[in-house]
This record gives C-alpha cells, structure tokens and sequence, in this order.
C-alpha cells in the first residue's frame, strides 16, 4: 500500500488550526437567529437517517464550493446574503476542510466543531424526514 504524504487527519487538524469553530451549545443558541444560516453538508441519506437542525440548509459536500461561487452556473442565491454561515457534518471532519477550503475562495464561515453527533444530546432541536 502506498503512503500518503498526508492523512485525512493531517488535513482536518491543519484545517481547524485556521478557521472558526462552533460550539454545539453555541449553535443551539443562535438556531432562530436569522441572520444565521446553518449548512447541513451530509450525505441526504444521513439526514434521512438521523434528522437535521430545523431550518438547516442541505448542501451536498460535493457541490458547495459551486453552490456559494456566484460565477459558478451552480450558485445558489442563499450563498449571496450577508449573514452568518455555519457548516456542519456529523462529526466535523468534512465541515473543517469544507470551510477551509471556503476560506480560500474567500468566503466567510465557520462550522460546529462536533457536527451533529453531539447535537440532539445538547438539547439541540431535529425535525425528521416525512418519508418513514
């Protein structure tokens, strides 16, 4: 097996050493604020699976950097607004590089440090998918 140069640990730790992290009881406190826009990048079966913060926007981690460039064809009116961006996965490891990587394009966000895992247990509010 080949060695990498650079694990997917290296990446998300060089990652959070540069951006803004969230507190999951942070978050909780701005969910109704609505200058505040929260970016659910989970798989769509993952939300399906174990709900997603209500009012969350979902973003694909494949399309976001098209999604918030404004001369990409895919650009997603959400991503023009002067509010607050916070991304989150289900552990924070895809929300860090997402937001570093945002970062570089110069767009500002942060993301929650412990994803979703830690979310409802925090008292974090869900809504469920209609289809079960």
């Amino acid at each position: 097996m080949a060695k990498l140069g650079k694990t997917a640990a290296n990446m998300v730790q060089e990652a959070r050493a540069r951006i803004e992290e969230v507190e999951t009881k942070d978050l909780i406190a701005m969910v109704d604020d609505p200058d505040v826009v929260i970016v659910d990048i989970r798989d769509i079966r993952e939300r399906d699976r174990s709900g997603y913060i209500p009012g969350s926007v979902h973003a694909p981690r494949g399309m976001v950097e098209f999604w918030v460039d404004p001369e990409s064809p895919y650009f997603k009116e959400v991503f023009g607004q002067d509010k607050t961006y916070v991304f989150h996965c289900a552990s924070g490891w895809r929300s860090a590089l997402t937001v570093a990587t945002l970062q570089d394009m110069g767009f500002e966000a942060s993301h929650l440090r412990e994803g979703f895992s830690t979310w409802e247990e925090q008292g974090g509010p869900i809504e469920r998918s209609e289809k079960d």
